[in-house]
């Protein structure tokens, strides 16, 4: 059993509160205010809302929620913990106080070792920088020699496969090359916690698959502590020791990653067919590509009222292009809720430019089995750099449906497609 030296975070009490819409009071004189009592004077924020807590109330002039409530738990090293739960559920809110990006609102955190982070493209780098400079100011950041550097240098240009491009501006990077090259660095450095977001979706498969294996290895023979983020329920069983789910930002379980996976698959079951964003402003995406409309429509059989697995389904989207001559494709994916990618189809490369498309895609009857999934989307520039990536847009369950059959066990596998099995007699007895 692992003793209590063995503890290298230990976090207790964490809270963590955000102001809905704006980041100041109002004021520079209001601000200048809450900073002199709070910081100088060592008084409460009077603007500072205790709400979720007895006798508590918000200044009713704020719109204030709680990203984390009460969360405490201890991470041992050498182990490797997973963080799964829903999106906007305050698993990048903690990475990010564990991370020392952003500070709790209460509680504190204790026994943090040397953390290296890589929670969205391209952080910690300077995008005036090289990527041969940023892996020394990296390095310099964590508190490492430019000796030490030096002797990891080629190992991690070599992991990162962008040795054309290492002595370019990081500015002119796609946000592929970004990745492979923050994850490279912040695997390399010999952190003692090395903290993952799920930035790693924007990788080729490949590069992910490198990159589970590096993060398997360096808990396993350095003894680096893992902290992982991501919504592939078969990564995080295959990857980690022990399982945190987060809800609402609420710690609500934690455990075997078998145990609490099931539990989150079981609870996550749902239908979510249709998203809007009527603004352009508040839709999802980038300076390049904007989701306007998202829409699952089944296309009913008969007296249909659920669908299953005899029921054509058609994705229908609209996105809006905000930047003119962009040779884009268009790729829709299917996962299991369980994170297994059933396919990855993808439109043929076409020059776009700045306006609001359409696109479609068809699931034919009778080729789904059983079971809940979502779908994600991703736009890729020039076939191969990615531009954004939409995950777990859409979701839907899928009931089975059979006629004629004497045996109700699971039909195995992830498709089940119509496919005639045809029997003929060939000679006699």
């Amino acid at each position: 059993m692992t003793g209590m030296s063995d503890t290298i975070i230990r976090v207790e009490n964490i809270w963590k509160q955000y102001r809905l819409g704006t980041i100041n009071s109002g004021t520079f004189k209001e601000d200048l205010g809450r900073w002199l009592r709070s910081t100088v004077l060592g008084r409460k924020d009077p603007f500072s809302p205790e709400e979720g807590e007895p006798g508590g109330s918000p200044d009713p002039r704020r719109k204030w929620f709680w990203a984390l409530k009460d969360i405490s738990f201890e991470v041992n090293k050498g182990e490797v913990v997973g963080v799964i739960g829903k999106n906007g559920a305050g698993k990048s809110t903690l990475l990010k106080i564990l991370s020392r990006i952003t500070r709790p609102t209460r509680g504190r955190i204790r026994g943090i070792g040397r953390v290296a982070s890589l929670l969205e493209v391209g952080t910690g780098f300077h995008e005036e920088l090289s990527g041969r400079e940023n892996i020394f100011l990296n390095g310099n950041i964590l508190g490492m020699a430019n000796r030490e550097i030096r002797e990891k240098l080629d190992q991690i240009i070599a992991f990162s496969g962008v040795e054309k491009f290492i002595d370019t501006p990081v500015k002119r990077y796609s946000s592929g090359m970004y990745v492979r090259l923050a994850f490279a660095v912040a695997a390399h450095l010999e952190p003692e916690i090395l903290i993952v977001d799920e930035v790693l979706a924007v990788g080729d498969a490949e590069f992910q698959k490198r990159c589970l294996g590096k993060m398997n290895d360096i808990s396993k023979r350095e003894g680096c502590t893992v902290i992982f983020v991501s919504h592939n329920m078969q990564s995080i069983q295959t990857l980690c020791t022990r399982v945190m789910l987060i809800e609402q930002g609420v710690l609500t379980s934690q455990g075997k990653p078998a145990q609490v996976v099931s539990d989150y698959i079981r609870q996550s079951r749902r239908y979510d067919f249709v998203k809007t964003w009527p603004s352009v402003s508040e839709a999802p995406g980038n300076q390049y590509i904007r989701i306007r409309k998202l829409e699952l429509l089944p296309d009913w059989v008969g007296n249909q009222s659920i669908i299953d697995i005899r029921t054509p389904l058609q994705i229908c989207f609209s996105f809006t292009c905000l930047a003119a001559d962009i040779n884009l494709c268009l790729g829709v994916h299917l996962f299991t809720i369980s994170g297994d990618c059933i396919f990855d189809v993808s439109s043929v490369p076409q020059q776009i430019q700045a306006c609001t498309y359409e696109a479609k895609c068809t699931i034919p009857g009778n080729f789904l089995n059983d079971g809940a999934y979502y779908i994600s989307l991703i736009f890729v520039k020039d076939t191969s750099d990615p531009l954004f990536y939409l995950e777990e847009c859409l979701s839907f369950e899928v009931e089975d449906y059979r006629e004629n059959y004497a045996w109700f066990g699971k039909w195995m596998g992830h498709v089940r497609p119509a496919f005639p099995v045809q029997i003929r007699p060939v000679s006699g007895t």
